[in-house]
């Protein structure tokens, strides 16, 4: 089962591509390790396209739909460090780019290791 849209990138044709605000029009993506679930969000991390291998819907539909959760808050911090290094590109002062609180890279890594650990825990018997 899967839902897709042709568009990658979501653009409004009024506003310039050199415009530091463009990751907020584009779309953005996550997939899990394996690559059996994958989303494509907006930049916020609401999803437009959602694929789902057979083998996922196995799944208790609440860990599915935990897991489609996280790949979107994956997908929107992702847009959000796309966001955070066209604004410093464009010259905006550190100071008022902190205020703006947007993720830093280690804050996607740091998500993406709570992920894997949770994955680990949820889906072994098995104790390390």
């Amino acid at each position: 089962m899967s839902y897709t849209d042709d568009a990658s990138t979501h653009r409004d044709d009024a506003h310039d591509g050199d415009d530091p605000g463009t990751p907020l029009r584009q779309y953005s993506q996550a997939r899990s390790r394996s690559g059996a679930l994958a989303v494509q969000t907006t930049a916020q991390g609401l999803p437009v396209a959602i694929r789902i291998d057979s083998t996922e819907l196995e799944k208790h539909p609440d860990l599915l739909a935990a897991d489609i959760l996280r790949l979107c808050r994956q997908a929107a911090m992702s847009a959000g460090i796309r966001l955070r290094e066209n604004l410093l590109a464009s010259g905006i002062d550190r100071d008022l780019l902190a205020t703006m609180k947007l993720p830093h890279p280690d804050d996607l890594a740091a998500e993406e290791e709570r992920a894997d650990a949770e994955d680990d825990v949820t889906t072994s018997w098995l104790r390390r």
